[in-house]
């Protein structure tokens, strides 16, 4: 019964209840799961109204005060009207430079957990991350600067190049075209009076399509150091002679990335509980008949550049280990500042992966990736050390993304 006096029948009150708890779980911003892949930025990200995480740190607050101004340097770079989009929302480069030079302060007076989650609370807006199709999660990959052996000159040991961007590569902007092509880029060739696609890895790698052009920069002992470089973006080359050089992305053939690991597990070769880095370098050192086939199955191809200081990201800054990480360029805003929370390894004393334990810390959107799609993942960069390459190389593990700004 009712204040009214009127009886209504349980069914009806539960009916009623229902359909409040509905509306309150509206009303507090949750959303309903992706039935499809976002396209535009502005459904990317999702403001949260109540349900906020709980903002704890596992890092030093110092490497997170130099990516933070790492970032300040690619804003300060930027137009102050340049525009960037925070889901539905827009916000200018001055907007998103004063946010995190408020945020910068905060974190410098090293202020406890309590104080640190009222204070953004009260002072930003936070946005989450839509997720994957069907899945609110992100999943979150790892990627380090590795090390190899390369020599300036081809020999016997030598032989497999690493390439500088073509002089006949080029981008070419379809908005030009039709306006509904806007923020497209295709990467192309000119072939007399065609315009084609770059050549794909096997073209290159296997018909030598770009041998004798004299932009090679380095060459290593294995096609499987030059693919793994490939997917890490950047790192170093140890020389003959004792020196170190660093060299980092400066193009893609704008071909579509396809995972090697998802070959071979396709194809049967290898089996989950197997797949990682280290798993599938192991693979193909023991099956050296079927490299060529593993790798040609991925026709994206990375052309690099030598860098004084580096690995760079896609917004040209330095990356700090465990505070950089790469999104989707296309839906979030570049240099935004970040909150994740997933897993991370724990290692044994003898230096293998044990257990994994959840952490949560603050990141920069500094760097992208050819596999990086959607909104439901994300790359974390681990830095050059040991721990470095074995989180990059065995991180599969979801989690949360959220993006901090601060409000109007």
């Amino acid at each position: 019964m009712n204040n009214s006096g009127v009886t209504i029948p349980k069914a009806c009150e539960y009916l009623l209840i229902s359909i409040l708890f509905i509306n309150i779980i509206s009303l507090f911003g949750c959303y309903p799961s992706l039935k499809r892949e976002v396209e535009r930025p502005e459904k990317a990200l999702y403001q949260v109204r109540f349900f906020y995480p709980k903002f704890s740190d596992d890092m030093d607050l110092g490497s997170l005060a130099q990516a933070i101004r790492r970032n300040l340097g690619y804003l300060n770079r930027l137009d102050p009207g340049h525009i960037f989009y925070y889901g539905p929302h827009i916000f200018t480069c001055q907007q998103v430079r004063d946010s995190q030079e408020a945020f910068l302060d905060l974190i410098l007076k090293s202020p406890d957990s309590k104080e640190l989650n009222r204070k953004i609370k009260r002072d930003f807006q936070v946005y989450r991350a839509a997720g994957r199709v069907g899945n609110r999660s992100v999943l979150f990959t790892g990627y380090f600067e590795p090390t190899f052996e390369a020599s300036l000159t081809p020999n016997g040991k030598f032989k497999y190049p690493l390439y500088r961007k073509p002089d006949n590569l080029i981008q070419i902007d379809l908005s030009l075209f039709n306006k509904k092509y806007k923020g497209n880029t295709i990467t192309a060739r000119i072939d007399g009076k065609k315009v084609l696609p770059y050549y794909s890895r096997q073209q290159i790698e296997v018909d030598k399509r770009l041998e004798g052009r004299n932009l090679e920069i380095a060459w290593l002992k294995d096609p499987v150091d030059v693919a793994f470089l490939h997917i890490q973006g950047s790192g170093r080359l140890s020389l003959p002679d004792g020196n170190m050089i660093s060299v980092g992305y400066q193009a893609s053939n704008g071909r579509p990335y396809r995972s090697i690991g998802r070959y071979l597990l396709d194809k049967e070769y290898m089996i989950k509980e197997e797949m990682s880095m280290q798993g599938i370098r192991k693979y193909l050192s023991g099956h050296p008949e079927i490299v060529d086939e593993v790798l040609n199955h991925n026709p994206s191809y990375v052309f690099f550049r030598v860098m004084e200081n580096g690995p760079l990201g896609n917004i040209s800054v330095p990356l700090t280990a465990g505070r950089s990480v790469a999104l989707n360029s296309r839906l979030f805003p570049k240099g935004a500042l970040c909150f994740i929370s997933s897993e991370k390894p724990v290692i044994d004393d003898k230096g293998e992966i044990k257990d994994w334990t959840k952490f949560s810390r603050f990141v920069l959107n500094q760097d992208t990736g050819g596999a990086i799609k959607g909104t439901g993942r994300a790359d974390l960069f681990w830095g050059r050390d040991k721990y470095a390459e074995l989180a990059a190389g065995h991180m599969q593990h979801e989690g949360q993304l959220y993006v901090l700004i601060k409000k109007p």
